[in-house]
């Protein structure tokens, strides 16, 4: 007998949809606000900016905290989603 405290494969799919999801909005809200207040995009690592190291760092550095704490809510989430599906299967 399956373990009715197993998540869902509903659950599961939900859950990497919202992580991607998350992931993305948190970089489109970073690149939205960096554009605000350096008046250019972020820069990109693979582009060609000599002597902007410390530039392309610190985007990297904020993108990745953006997109951890978007994945953070997204899990809790799909957690909150997984136990009421959960709980319906149960009864």
């Amino acid at each position: 007998m399956a373990d009715d405290r197993s998540p869902s494969t509903l659950a599961k799919l939900a859950g990497a949809g919202a992580a991607v999801v998350a992931a993305w909005a948190a970089q489109r809200a970073v690149a939205l606000v960096w554009t605000g207040a350096a008046g250019h995009r972020p820069p990109k690592p693979d582009e060609d900016l000599e002597g902007r190291f410390a530039e392309i760092a610190a985007a990297a550095a904020v993108t990745a905290a953006a997109a951890a704490i978007a994945r953070v809510y997204a899990a809790r989430g799909t957690a909150r989603l997984a136990a009421r599906v959960n709980a319906h299967r149960a009864t």
